[in-house]
């Protein structure tokens, strides 16, 4: 199958970390080891893709225009195994560079989430993607011979390792373009010098390669009593794209495979949707969305975006136009019938048939979630927990659907204190009281911080329910998401926070009378604080606590604000209003102190308040020493 001849060879060390991942991956993923197999036929798949693209501009790249393909054979005697394709092969620098270091962003944050546990890491693994590498699963030493497509024959690679930290790279001859894998297999192995035994793991994990995957026919020879190779090669999968096919025609095992060769995720999807567009723009689409999140999730470099193809010929793979950034754990394909085939990023970006594209498949995600929603609870329990975070920036980022999803979104909320109980807001509304006409939330640092808030108090006490939000994005969201059903979300920290209405008249004629009473009070507290607050006043808010800070309404809550500086931005200096609770104990002591006493225990109030806030203190020092002096008192 190899035609070389090798010069001088140059010995390279892995970068630090491959020699890890091969390490962990040997030992994490043997019991899975088939997939070496598959992931070797996906990058052959992807490498005859890439030459049929850069052959749109360069038709001489296919020196003499054969079927792409990709050949399995394998060799006893050898005790090898050779995956050969007739695709864009490697230039020198290529094969240092994609076979010698793994150039992809996040990578140091994805081996520090390596435990050593095989059934964990196998799992981290699996979504990084292994790719080549897998090949030492069941090779003690791989060889790979390669030509880039345009380069004279004697411009070929050979690259060779032993997966132990090094790697030869030497010039070579080879005549044909493309890249032959030979695995010199380890010598328990030998199941996999079987054509039987090859054909079977091709049908099962790459039976929806849209090329030919060929094998050498074999017949019975009853001389040697086995089957013997002929010199006559067979397509052994259906070597037709899979989203071309009708959905009746199908296997989920099919679908399933597929997700696998476009995501490299080892682990099965949790939902897919399969279509055929047709009208002002035609497309078919096969999208996907995942059980976990990848781990560069968050990594605003990672490459996103769904496969594109233009009549099925591979455009690119990462076609973030297509979908809306909020979407971007979406994998799969979106094949177009009216893209021109030397569309560029930039052609994406201005071409109405892609906004017709993005409109559609984003409708499509959001209607497979809402089954998912409605029909398969725990599912979607999995997808939020994963992705729910993601599917919040789509309020600020989708007008178009906020309402749809809205109506997806799942929070924490003091109708369940266990923080995995999530409910929507359709839940919530359909419990609200009678008479109460808002949504009511608190934002917090953590889950926790968020339950022990004192604005919480009167709510628990009128048996109002609050949603409970510690997400990070949950203030950028809230600055979009305004009202839900016609109802306003209003958080319980803001000031202008309205309760008559869920107060009766004997009730509110109590919280005037208790107004009036402590005035003295609350002006002296004023007089004490000016330099800190902006208002002092009591609170119809607060049950078993002395005191809290509140914000105005159209203000920057404390959270937001802590969220701004531990990001390095600046944010408005805000004076807070204290709130307190004159009928709490604390209060009659403040209000009996003396003149002497008084501004002491009116700091010790509010540090307390901006305290159970989570704000830092602007005097931690000064605080201790109060309170110590008011203690010995």
């Amino acid at each position: 199958m190899t035609d070389s001849s090798t010069q001088s060879a140059e010995t390279l060390g892995f970068q630090a970390e491959v020699k890890q991942l091969l390490h962990l991956m040997i030992h994490s993923l043997y019991s899975n080891k088939e997939i070496f197999l598959r992931e070797l036929v996906s990058n052959a798949s992807d490498a005859c893709d890439k030459l049929r693209f850069e052959a749109l501009d360069k038709p001489e790249l296919l020196e003499g225009g054969e079927e792409l393909a990709i050949t399995i054979d394998y060799d006893k005697d050898a005790h090898t195994l050779t995956i050969s394709d007739n695709g864009i092969g490697l230039s020198r620098e290529e094969a240092v560079a994609n076979l010698g270091t793994i150039a992809r962003s996040g990578t140091r944050e994805f081996f520090s989430q390596l435990t050593g546990d095989k059934q964990k890491d196998a799992q981290l693994i699996g979504q990084f993607g292994v790719g080549f590498y897998s090949s030492f699963i069941v090779a003690d030493k791989v060889t790979v011979i390669s030509r880039r497509a345009g380069l004279p024959a004697d411009q070929g690679v050979r690259w060779e390792s032993d997966g132990q930290g090094e790697f030869t790279i030497a010039q070579a001859d080879k005549a044909t373009r493309g890249t032959d894998i030979i695995l010199h297999l380890r010598a328990d192995e030998d199941e996999l010098l079987n054509g039987w035994k090859l054909r079977e793991i091709l049908r099962r994990y790459s039976d929806h390669i849209s090329l030919p995957v060929r094998m050498y026919k074999e017949e019975w020879d009853s001389e040697k009593s086995e089957q013997v190779k002929t010199a006559e090669l067979e397509s052994v999968n259906q070597a037709s794209a899979l989203w071309t096919r009708s959905k009746s025609d199908i296997t989920d095992e099919q679908y399933k495979e597929f997700y696998k060769h476009v995501s490299h995720d080892f682990e099965d999807p949790l939902a897919w949707t399969h279509n055929r567009v047709e009208g002002r723009s035609e497309y078919t689409q096969l999208l996907y969305i995942p059980k976990r999140a990848p781990f560069d999730l968050w990594d605003r470099d990672a490459k996103r975006g769904v496969k594109l193809y233009v009549r099925r010929v591979f455009i690119m793979d990462d076609a973030e136009q297509l979908l809306p950034n909020y979407l971007r754990f979406v994998r799969g394909v979106i094949d177009s019938a009216d893209l021109p085939l030397n569309v560029s990023r930039e052609i994406l970006q201005e071409s109405r048939d892609v906004r017709a594209i993005r409109e559609g498949s984003t409708k499509r995600i959001l209607s497979l979630l809402e089954e998912l929603a409605e029909n398969r609870a725990e599912d979607y329990a999995l997808f939020w927990t994963g992705f729910g975070q993601v599917l919040k920036e789509g309020t600020g980022e989708d007008f178009a659907n906020q309402e749809r999803i809205a109506k997806l979104l799942r929070f924490a909320s003091t109708h369940s204190e266990d923080a995995t109980q999530a409910v929507s807001l359709t839940d919530y509304v359909g419990r609200m009281k009678e008479g109460q006409d808002k949504i009511y939330y608190v934002t917090a640092d953590s889950h926790a911080a968020a339950l022990a808030s004192p604005h919480l108090e009167v709510f628990r006490k009128k048996g109002i329910e609050v949603l409970l939000l510690s997400d990070r994005v949950d203030e950028w969201m809230l600055s979009y998401l305004r009202e839900f059903d016609g109802k306003s979300l209003v958080s319980v920290a803001k000031g202008g926070l309205e309760l008559d209405d869920l107060a009766d008249e004997e009730e509110k004629k109590r919280r005037a009378e208790v107004a009036e009473q402590f005035k003295p009070l609350v002006e002296r507290l004023q007089k004490s604080l000016e330099a800190r607050v902006k208002e002092v006043r009591t609170s119809s808010r607060l049950v078993d606590s002395p005191a809290c800070i509140v914000v105005g309404e159209n203000e920057l809550s404390p959270h937001l604000q802590r969220m701004l500086q531990a990001a390095g931005q600046s944010a408005p200096d805000i004076k807070p209003t204290l709130e307190i609770n004159p009928e709490h104990a604390l209060l009659a002591r403040i209000q009996a102190a003396s003149d002497d006493q008084f501004d002491e225990w009116a700091n010790v109030l509010l540090d307390q308040a901006l305290l159970v806030e989570g704000n830092a203190l602007p005097d931690a020092a000064g605080f201790v020493q109060r309170l110590n002096k008011l203690l010995l008192q």
